[in-house]
């Protein structure tokens, strides 16, 4: 009996604690201006990510055929704007065989004369405002 007992408070504890695989993140039901709150400093990103931010100050050539497209923030992790507002960079990344998970995500016209940047090394999970 004293078994079933244990059995059953395992299987209680374990059903109201989270999972490693649940759905959702540690920003979930933050305001998207809470997402892309904390900063980095340009000169503390990877050198990749700086040569990155120093291109699109520059209007290219970009490596990637999909830089400088449109970004949807449909994550909503940046403050909302108006769609287009928002274009989005390749940060190369050492070793991989694909665009990576870097990038750097920047706002305002013209965009060789950004208002914002921001940058992901997660794939658009999470944001850092760029600063000078």
């Amino acid at each position: 009996m004293a078994a079933a007992v244990s059995a059953v408070a395992t299987v209680a504890v374990l059903a109201t604690a989270p999972t490693a695989h649940a759905k959702g993140n540690a920003n979930e039901g933050a305001t998207s201006t809470d997402a892309a709150s904390s900063t980095v400093a340009l000169s503390a990103l990877p050198r990749e990510a700086q040569q990155t931010h120093q291109l699109i100050l520059s209007g290219g050539p970009f490596p990637y055929e999909k830089d400088g497209v449109v970004f949807g923030n449909r994550e909503r992790q940046l403050p909302k704007k108006a769609r287009g507002f928002y274009h989005e960079y390749t940060v190369k990344t050492p070793g991989a065989r694909n665009r990576g998970a870097r990038r750097i995500v920047c706002g305002g016209q013209p965009p060789s004369n950004p208002e914002v940047c921001y940058y992901t090394e997660d794939h658009y999970a999470s944001f850092r405002k760029i600063v000078k």
